[in-house]
């Protein structure tokens, strides 16, 4: 006898058929550790089987993270928490445009079910297809080979750490504070004041004023940055300050510690 289906999922497909078409699309990367693959592969079996099991669709996110987190660590050759591996990952540019904001919902997902904030049953599988598609493509992105910059330091994609810096704040500074979060504080942390520093601290790079203060302030502001970009349920606001914390990781690339 076969299993019945899940009440809770019977919007998402006709049939059980049906869930492999929710699916198609998330490929495994070529070239993926077998470790990364089986976790992939898993991750997308769970949703096409909360066709039967509801929560299946939530634990496929947080099954997915488990290749991402291989797969940085390999990278990197550092052992982190997961959230410093993708923020560590992004400064250095290994990360496409968008794509650690992208899984910035998965992380925390899986945070808000640690804590016991949110059940099992949290994400729906449609959702569920559109976060683990952001672990599919963070993979993928990892696992290009590295980009090999020339000696005046322009990577092979025609731009180089110093440009994408420039672009990227070029772009923060044309986008409009949200203007919802004016004097709102996130974890202690006042948003407007934040920017201001990190701002500051932009500007000095930019003019090779870094001193040993400028650099320390700067990375207490990327701690501010981490702590609070989980916590904003806004998405505009969320996006506006991951990509300060993008910039701001540019910005201090130069005093990245060297991985152990």
């Amino acid at each position: 006898m076969s299993p019945a289906q899940d009440p809770r999922a019977w919007s998402v497909a006709p049939d059980y058929p049906g869930m492999r078409d929710l699916v198609a699309d998330l490929e495994v990367p070529a070239g993926a550790p077998m470790g990364v693959m089986t976790a992939l592969e898993t991750s997308r079996e769970l949703i096409r089987h909360s066709y039967y099991r509801y929560e299946f669709a939530t634990v496929a996110v947080t099954h997915a993270l488990f290749a991402l987190e291989q797969v940085l660590v390999e990278r990197l050759a550092v052992e982190e928490p997961l959230r410093d591996l993708v923020g560590r990952a992004d400064a250095q540019g290994l990360l496409g445009e968008g794509l650690a904001t992208g899984l910035d919902p998965c992380l925390r997902l899986r945070d808000r079910l640690a804590r016991g904030t949110v059940a099992s049953d949290e994400v729906s599988p449609a959702p569920a297809v559109q976060l683990v598609r952001a672990v599919f493509d963070a993979v993928s992105a990892l696992l290009r080979p590295p980009v090999v910059a020339d000696a005046t330091g322009r990577a092979a994609d025609g731009e180089s750490a110093r440009e994408r810096l420039d672009r990227l704040w070029e772009e923060h500074q044309r986008a409009p504070f949200p203007r919802s979060f004016l004097g709102v504080e996130i974890a202690g942390v006042c948003l407007i004041l934040l920017e201001d520093a990190v701002a500051s601290a932009v500007l000095r790079e930019q003019n090779g004023g870094f001193d040993h203060r400028s650099i320390s302030d700067l990375w207490h502001r990327i701690a501010d940055l981490d702590k609070i970009v989980p916590l904003i349920d806004e998405q505009y606001c969320r996006e506006y300050f991951a990509r300060l914390r993008t910039v701001a990781g540019l910005a201090a690339a130069s005093q990245l510690p060297p991985a152990t």
